[in-house]
């Protein structure tokens, strides 16, 4: 399928497509993605990040699916980094072989997993520059809602990310959040105590709700439209430059007109 040219930095109209990796090769052009956004954009590290291959990964990677946009209209470019976008995805069927989500490091996800349902965790997903607010995101949110429907998932969840670790800075958005998007009790996974930081920040009736709403990322907030909820607390990832809060999507609680635009892909 082919979008407008403002997708692309080059003038020329991008050329999508939205696969599963396949081998080695595809998920180091996905790594070599997220070292472009995450580590070179955004400030992160970790102890698995190759700067001298410039490869942002990890000990999951292996155990992921990673959706993967391409534009193959980028024929100068490097095969590699015709990657433009990523999401990695694991269904809740492969965790024995895993033996554990990478979202347990920073919340206590026992109430999704007591829930006996078919979970899907999300991460790691990110765009090139470019490539944003435009029709890119429709395509991997297309492409996300055909993995779902054929692997039957029914709860979505995973972290995403503020950039920056000033919670000061953070407070009217966190504390928005908090008040007005707190998932329910039988969803409500917590930020692990160690870790926790609350987002109960600013009493409801003092924030400027537009002001922050226009502070929450992009992601957070078309998960919000479409019904989506937060964990309690926040985790302050140092390493990745990033405060993190847990975002979980019940297909089963999405009214008519919000499975109407996830299963048609939902525009950044």
């Amino acid at each position: 399928m082919t979008s407008t040219p403002s997708d692309s930095a080059s003038g020329t109209a991008p050329r999508f497509a939205v696969r599963l990796a396949q081998g080695a090769a595809e998920v180091e052009a996905a790594q070599r993605l997220r070292y472009r956004v995450f580590v070179e954009e955004l400030g992160s590290d970790g102890a698995m990040v190759d700067h001298t291959q410039r490869l942002e990964r990890d000990a999951f990677d292996a155990h992921f699916d990673h959706l993967i946009l391409w534009d193959e209209a980028r024929t100068d470019a490097d095969p590699r980094d015709r990657a433009v976008g990523v999401y990695r995805l694991l269904p809740s069927d492969r965790l024995d072989a895993v033996g554990h989500f990478y979202s347990d490091a920073e919340y206590d996800l026992s109430p999704l997993l007591a829930s006996n349902r078919k979970l899907l965790e999300l991460g790691r997903s990110c765009l090139l520059p470019d490539y944003r607010g435009g029709t890119a995101m429709w395509h991997m949110w297309n492409a996300l809602a055909g993995y779902v429907a054929e692997n039957r998932i029914e709860v979505l969840f995973g972290v995403a990310s503020f950039h920056g670790t000033d919670i000061a800075a953070l407070a009217e958005p966190l504390s928005l959040l908090h008040h007005r998007h707190l998932a329910p009790e039988g969803l409500r996974v917590r930020a692990q105590p160690e870790h926790f930081q609350s987002m109960d920040l600013i009493p409801e009736a003092d924030i400027d709700r537009r002001r922050a709403m226009l502070a929450v990322p992009a992601l957070i907030k078309a998960y919000l439209r479409l019904g989506g909820f937060v964990g309690e607390g926040a985790y302050v990832d140092h390493d990745f430059n990033t405060v993190d809060v847990c975002l979980i999507l019940d297909t089963a609680r999405m009214n008519e007109t919000q499975r109407a635009i996830y299963t048609r892909g939902m525009p950044q």
